[in-house]
């Protein structure tokens, strides 16, 4: 068994951590799913030889997904923040979790299926919002309010007023 990261993020799932772990893995660059561990017995959401745990990379970080059972829901409290180079990139993201069973939220924040949070967040809003120029970073800002998904080029043109 290799070494197990010193730090990780575990994300309670009600029952579909390999699910999870495996979109994660298609839809996020350097992401993979490595060990399925199951059940060597009987559990209070599960039975022996169910998925308990699934180790995956997330854009480099490491994680741990644990099928818990339903007692525990993901909140906003919580979320991966991407962030993107192009609008491109921006759509492929937000697509990619909206269109599988997710849900729109505002300001570029998004709900996967399983209830994760996730913030798809332009560069290029970003640095709108830190414009050294109080009055073009408040426009960019007014802008953002108003959105689900984020439209750079809405951004910058409200940055540039």
């Amino acid at each position: 068994m290799a070494k197990p990261a010193k730090n990780t993020i575990c994300l309670w799932y009600d029952r579909d951590a390999e699910e999870a772990a495996r979109f994660y893995a298609r839809t996020f660059p350097d992401s993979s799913v490595g060990a399925v561990y199951r059940a060597p017995g009987d559990f209070p959401s599960g039975k022996r030889g169910d998925v308990l745990t699934v180790s995956f990379t997330l854009m480099g970080i490491p994680c741990l997904g644990l099928n818990g059972g339903p007692q525990f829901r993901q909140s906003e409290a919580f979320s991966f923040q991407v962030a993107t180079a192009d609008q491109a990139e921006t759509d492929r993201y937000w697509n990619a979790i909206v269109g599988n069973g997710g849900q729109e939220s505002a300001c570029g924040w998004c709900k996967d299926k399983w209830g994760l949070s996730w913030q798809i967040t332009p560069v290029a809003l970003t640095e709108a919002i830190a414009d050294p120029d109080p009055a073009a970073a408040g426009r960019a800002f007014d802008a953002m309010m108003q959105m689900s998904r984020i439209d750079i080029a809405a951004i910058e043109a409200a940055r540039r007023g």
